[in-house]
């Protein structure tokens, strides 16, 4: 009774009929600090026939079963969480490939880049080698035959 004044009842029908509805027509199913006011509210006849109507309901509500699967609802969640099953493991499968070729890839990038950089560029003084020149001179059509000045 700490809520209200001595003249005012602490608690008042609808929230009496709201508690009851939440909680049920048992008060030990109620909070603590609603147990108190509710238990003296319950003794008036608005209370017992807001009681009464939570108790039915609650009768109701337990005495409701659930049941059991039946067999060809038990075989087809078995069977579509098998190809469930088969369907992961050959995207697993499908992502590693993926990811390794891509592993590869940017390794070959990699050492492109690397060759790129290390490898010092050709100045255009130097002579480049083609497939006429050898060891010993000049091989190709333009080159001069030592036989033919002897």
């Amino acid at each position: 009774m700490a809520e209200g004044s001595r003249n005012e009842p602490a608690m008042d029908a609808k929230r009496f009929a709201t508690l009851a509805e939440a909680y049920g027509g048992d008060l030990r199913r109620w909070p603590e600090t609603e147990r108190m006011t509710g238990t003296v509210f319950a003794a008036s006849e608005a209370g017992e026939a807001i009681l009464k109507q939570a108790g039915t309901l609650d009768t109701l509500l337990d005495s409701y079963r659930v049941d059991a699967p039946g067999k060809a609802l038990h075989d087809s969640i078995v069977q579509v969480a098998g190809r469930h099953l088969v369907q992961r493991r050959r995207q697993r499968f499908w992502w590693l490939g993926l990811g390794l070729a891509g592993i590869g890839l940017a390794g070959a990038v990699a050492g492109l880049a690397l060759v790129t950089i290390v490898t010092p560029e050709l100045q255009p003084d130097q002579t480049v080698l083609d497939a006429s020149v050898t060891a010993f001179g000049d091989v190709g059509p333009d080159a001069e035959n030592g036989e033919e000045s002897l």
